[in-house]
């Protein structure tokens, strides 16, 4: 006989007591807390630590340069005097964002030792000030007009000025023909050469300042200290000093709030030199560098020379900052040129 027995009836299904589940959110919660606290610590450690370190590294360097007060502040001006064969000076200006402009052209004043050349650290620059003042380029050509006689630099000057100092050479010759005796251009930036000259329409207004941010937490030093490369040139011509105070001065200067203005202004200032042309009579040197992406419009540059009488283009195997890396070929072709075309010129 088969005996047939009933099956067990089903357990009953298992379920969490009621403080169980309402404890789960509250462990996320903690851990979320507890992670946010975490980098929240380590961003005030570092920032502490950054602090402490920028004022150690300021006080143990010596400054180069000689501070010159003008209407707005003091400007800090690099006069390497040349050997006294030409008797003549050159003036450069940086481009964008230079942390430390008199260090960053070394390699070419090395190679320019027949001229006196002067480096005038422009507001937000090496050891300049970095006042609260628009960065139009009326205010940044004034400025430098102001510095330069204060400082002494005889007249008539060779002017020159790499990257979107191009737009601050072409406005200084227009508005003081008779100082400048010729313009030499490193890679310029000229007027709606690029969008982004002619897609903005004002200026932006105030907002978060991430790049000071990103600097005053100290996560730019660190990043420099394992890739030195984000800040320091290209190249070999540059001494392990120099290398190590443009990485210092990049920790110090990155964004401050005068070179963000002045990116801010950009296509403002683009316009108000747009209608502008360099003086008949002043010659003008350009060296376009043609390792880049993209690649240099040559015939937009000559267009806008086509009035000068002696101008001269030439394309240079190299990256945006030729003076890192072709120094010796620059300096050579910067002679040649000013001994050809530049009244006064040896």
């Amino acid at each position: 006989m088969i005996n047939f027995r009933p099956s067990p009836a089903p357990l009953p299904a298992m379920t969490a007591p009621a403080d169980a589940r309402s404890t789960t959110p509250r462990r996320r919660l903690r851990t979320l807390g507890i992670a946010v606290a975490t980098v929240a610590g380590l961003l005030l450690t570092s920032t502490a630590t950054n602090l402490a370190m920028n004022q150690a590294e300021r006080s143990a360097t010596v400054p180069y340069g000689q501070r010159v007060q003008t209407s707005h502040g003091a400007l800090n001006v690099v006069h390497t005097p040349g050997n006294g064969r030409t008797g003549q000076s050159i003036v450069l200006l940086s481009g964008l964002g230079t942390p430390a402009p008199a260090v960053d052209f070394a390699p070419l004043i090395r190679e320019l030792g027949d001229y006196d050349v002067v480096v005038v650290e422009g507001f937000g620059y090496g050891y300049s000030d970095q006042p609260p003042l628009e960065r139009s380029v009326e205010n940044i050509t004034s400025e430098l007009h102001e510095a330069l006689a204060k400082a002494e630099v005889p007249r008539p000057y060779v002017i020159g000025g790499h990257s979107i100092a191009g737009f601050y050479t072409l406005a200084y010759a227009n508005r003081y023909p008779t100082d400048v005796v010729a313009v030499i251009g490193i890679d310029p930036t000229v007027p709606a050469a690029g969008k982004i000259h002619t897609d903005q329409t004002s200026v932006p207004a105030g907002g978060i300042n991430w790049e000071g941010l990103v600097a005053a937490s100290g996560l730019l030093r660190w990043a420099t200290m394992l890739a030195p490369g984000l800040v320091e040139p290209d190249g070999t011509a540059y001494t392990s000093g120099e290398r190590d105070l443009i990485r210092k001065m990049a920790n110090w200067n990155f964004g401050n709030a005068s070179v963000l203005d002045e990116t801010s202004r950009i296509a403002d200032n683009a316009r108000k030199v747009q209608a502008m042309r360099y003086p008949d009579d002043v010659p003008v040197l350009t060296f376009l560098a043609t390792a880049k992406e993209p690649a240099p419009d040559a015939a937009l540059h000559e267009s806008r020379l086509q009035n000068v009488r002696h101008h001269e283009i030439v394309l240079v195997p190299g990256g945006h900052y030729l003076h890192w890396t072709h120094a010796p070929a620059v300096a050579s072709k910067i002679k040649a040129f000013l001994t050809a075309t530049a009244p006064g010129m040896r």
